[in-house]
């Protein structure tokens, strides 16, 4: 009864912190000084199209009602909500019309999702390997020349990372592309290799960007846990050294920082959005900015939704698995 309890609660949160999100969102895009349909309108006339004024507003018409614009904003606001949530239809683009945002979020999404994911991972095992390494033994070098490196690299934004990145190793010394490119027949050979040749610096600059971080915190908590009364005990019962790290040390402090792993995730992706513009990498973060440009309404909510949604699911999965990892924690 107390896990149903636990998860119902859990799930009004993520359900509350959802309809906030996309509240939020729908009422924010509707400051953007920007007209989608006379925006539309201005391309096909700079294209050519001669219209009479009649025909211009038969197409202001249609294309109000297929963008779900007509109505008072109320009335707006219910449409929204009933096809975005229950149906997860975001509509036409407005800048690519008629392709639709679903198909367009498709497209994007599988590039973000790799680029965040691998990052994120990589730099969270390195920063955690060196940080207990740091946290266990504070007097070698190595770990001060960690400390020194993490506590350089912490403060400076991803984007600055990846504009420095991108200066030294793509200008000065010309190893990798300026943007990028990818080329070739999807998942063979050359194609992968492409993906991961122009996807390597994006990475780095996400990799270093949370390195700094990682180190830190998991040497504050290593160097606490290094102190309790259970490991001096260990240590006194002549247990080796490997297994005190790895059987008392290491649980106790990487329970915490898989927690922090799934918000680091969800707060990553404003970075990587300056770092996909700067490297013009084919994700959500480039369709975002482009949407913002062209005042895509139906693009923009839907991409910012799908980040709302995606962070609330992962944060709710992990309020819920949480307690199967760690004991000590209980549904309730």
């Amino acid at each position: 009864m107390e896990t149903l309890r636990y998860i119902a609660f859990r799930f009004l949160n993520f359900s509350l912190l959802v309809w906030v999100g996309v509240t939020l969102v729908f009422v924010l895009m509707r400051f953007i000084p920007v007209d989608p349909i006379e925006a539309l309108i201005g391309n096909l006339s700079n294209q050519g199209a001669s219209m009479s004024q009649e025909q211009m507003n038969a197409i202001r018409q249609s294309l109000t009602d297929a963008f779900g614009l007509e109505g008072t904003l109320w009335e707006q606001y219910w449409r929204f909500l009933s096809r975005n949530i229950l149906t997860f239809d975001f509509g036409v683009s407005f800048s690519s019309y008629p392709t639709t945002v679903n198909e367009l979020i498709g497209r994007a999404m599988p590039w973000t999702i790799g680029l965040l994911i691998s990052a994120a991972i990589i730099g969270w095992i390195l920063g955690n390997v060196i940080g207990l390494f740091a946290g266990i033994y504070p007097r070698r070098r190595v770990s001060q020349i960690a400390e020194i490196v993490a506590l350089t690299l912490y403060p400076i934004p991803y984007y600055v990372l990846a504009l420095l990145l991108s200066i030294c190793f793509s200008y000065i010394i010309p190893i990798f592309p300026l943007s990028v490119t990818i080329r070739g027949d999807a998942w063979t050979l050359s194609f992968i290799w492409d993906v991961i040749y122009n996807s390597f610096l994006p990475a780095l600059s996400i990799v270093i960007g949370v390195f700094g971080w990682w180190v830190i915190s998991v040497k504050a908590l290593s160097s606490q846990v290094n102190q309790e009364e259970f490991v001096r005990f260990a240590r006194l019962r002549s247990i080796p050294e490997r297994r005190v790290v790895s059987g008392y040390i290491l649980p106790n402090t990487l329970l915490p920082q898989i927690t922090l792993l799934a918000i680091q995730i969800g707060l990553m992706f404003s970075g990587s959005i300056l770092t996909e513009i700067l490297f013009q990498y084919p994700g959500l973060g480039l369709l975002l900015y482009s949407a913002v440009g062209q005042g895509d309404y139906n693009l923009m909510m839907g991409i910012i939704q799908v980040s709302i949604i995606a962070v609330a699911v992962a944060t709710f999965l992990l309020d819920i698995f949480y307690p199967l990892l760690d004991p000590r924690v209980r549904y309730k």
